[in-house]
């Protein structure tokens, strides 16, 4: 069982802040070749094991969140760090069994097997209990593999298939199974120049703010004036038309904010004849809160309210109510906003906010489009101290910039703040950890791709039509006499 967690621990090096992608590819490669004429029982044994190595190295910062932030006591945090990725570790498990039961045929039979069941298996995690798609496999291949040519069309769950059936192609070791690597590949190197989105108005200058507000303080009553002081310093060090502080930029209700204070924000933007998208926390008569993003300036005041809530971070799920009294987060229990909600009107263009990790939810992204023109999030990983978390975080905005055609612009309180283009490449970044502005000139785009349009079902229907092919009995051979 240590070669598949070994495999397992191998792949993360595939993704963000290393990006070394084919690695990915070749420890499923190596993962499948192992099991797929085993036994099917032993096959989910090293899926599990191949699971733990995957999850345990890469989503292994949410014990930071849980005992550094959250206060959860260390025993408590590692058993729950431990038995969410052993929770995780069940998906590659199924996948794994499930391929070599349905593929006991053999051949192009198991590859489809392999690749249908990877693909529908990565897709359901990514919506089961609110879903936790994070490291999908799909997003290692973004930007530099050829394979992030078919984001546009199928998505990053396509992009996992196709990376699943290169590795399990691979396992086969035949001809025809190496020339289907080779089209596959250069199938989306072709599709990389292909432009799917139009330039929709002029470029706009754009100034995403990096307060670097240490996590440990950003909610202590002492810090809140020097934390207004520095955003306030900070925006009105930018010149330009569009200005974007991160998520919870300030710590406190927007109805406790100072009115001479939201007044001095505001002046400082119309001067420009330009907007801010204010982070904030946003309080309603009901008693219901939400985490909001609000807009100040030229524009009419608008809102966001994020949909999208992190369990136990945001909301406590049912039957979990106990756990609140080992975490120590402020604002656990927001309200969720609109299922539905309209793109901003700011700075000339469409604005489609997203906040902290509802990015990571590509089909919830393309409900903006085609109005929007300009994707934003605004995040607050300083939850996550300085792991692979924020950069895994950036490769995930990259993925729905691909998918969408559309710039994302990035503010994050600590790292990583980004502006990414229409075709997931960082353009421009602030160094993690640092006070700062990035200054920037985007683009807003126009149109669909077709994952736009269409949105997780077609990768989803390839993986059914995979598995129906992997059904498809022998051919009998009939001898005469």
């Amino acid at each position: 069982m240590l070669l598949p967690a070994g495999l397992g621990a191998l792949s993360v090096l595939g993704f963000a802040p290393w990006g070394w992608f084919p690695l990915p590819v070749l420890a499923l490669a190596a993962l499948y070749y192992s099991a797929r004429t085993g036994a099917v029982r032993m096959a989910m044994a090293k899926g599990f094991a191949f699971g733990l190595g995957y999850f345990g190295f890469g989503v292994s910062w949410v014990y930071v969140s849980l005992h550094d932030f959250g206060m959860m006591p260390l025993p408590l945090a590692v058993a729950a760090t431990v038995l969410f990725c052993a929770f995780l570790a069940l998906f590659p498990a199924a996948a794994l069994a499930l391929s070599v039961r349905l593929g006991q045929a053999g051949g192009w039979r198991w590859l489809a097997a392999a690749t249908g069941t990877w693909l529908l298996i990565e897709w359901l995690r990514g919506w089961l209990f609110t879903g936790f798609p994070w490291l999908a496999l799909g997003y290692a291949q973004v930007p530099a593999s050829p394979l992030a040519g078919y984001a546009p069309v199928l998505g990053v769950y396509g992009v996992s298939g196709l990376a699943v059936l290169s590795a399990a192609a691979l396992a086969l070791h035949r001809v025809w199974a190496l020339l289907l690597i080779a089209a596959v590949w250069f199938g989306g190197w072709m599709l990389q120049a292909v432009e799917w989105t139009q330039p929709a108005g002029r470029p706009l200058t754009v100034s995403l703010v990096q307060g670097n507000i240490a996590q440990e303080l950003k909610f202590a009553p002492e810090k809140r004036e020097q934390t207004l002081g520095d955003y306030l310093r900070l925006t009105q060090a930018s010149a330009s038309r569009l200005v974007i502080l991160p998520e919870t930029a300030l710590p406190m209700f927007l109805d406790d904010v100072p009115a001479d204070y939201l007044a001095a924000l505001q002046r400082q933007v119309r001067g420009q004849g330009g907007d801010l998208l204010l982070g904030v926390p946003e309080r309603l008569a009901d008693g219901r809160y939400f985490n909001s993003v609000v807009s100040l300036g030229a524009s009419p005041m608008q809102t966001y309210r994020k949909r999208h809530l992190v369990p136990f971070g945001e909301f406590v799920p049912y039957g979990f109510g106990w756990i609140v009294d080992y975490l120590h987060i402020p604002l656990s229990d927001f309200s969720r906003g609109e299922a539905t909600q309209m793109p901003m009107s700011v700075a000339g263009q469409k604005v489609a906010v997203d906040i902290c990790y509802e990015d990571a939810f590509g089909e919830e992204i393309v409900r903006a489009l085609p109005t929007a023109t300009l994707l934003v999030n605004v995040s607050n990983d300083a939850w996550f101290g300085n792991s692979a978390s924020p950069w895994q975080h950036l490769q995930i905005a990259q993925m729905r910039a691909l998918e969408t055609g559309r710039y994302m612009l990035r503010a994050n309180n600590t790292g990583i703040t980004a502006a990414i283009d229409h075709k997931g490449r960082v353009v421009e970044q602030l160094d993690p950890f640092v006070q700062g502005v990035l200054h920037t000139e985007v683009q807003g785009y126009a149109g669909m791709t077709p994952y736009a349009r269409f949105g997780n079902w077609p990768a989803v229907l390839l993986a059914l039509l995979a598995l129906l092919l992997s059904r498809i009995p022998a051919p009998r051979r009939y001898f005469y006499r």
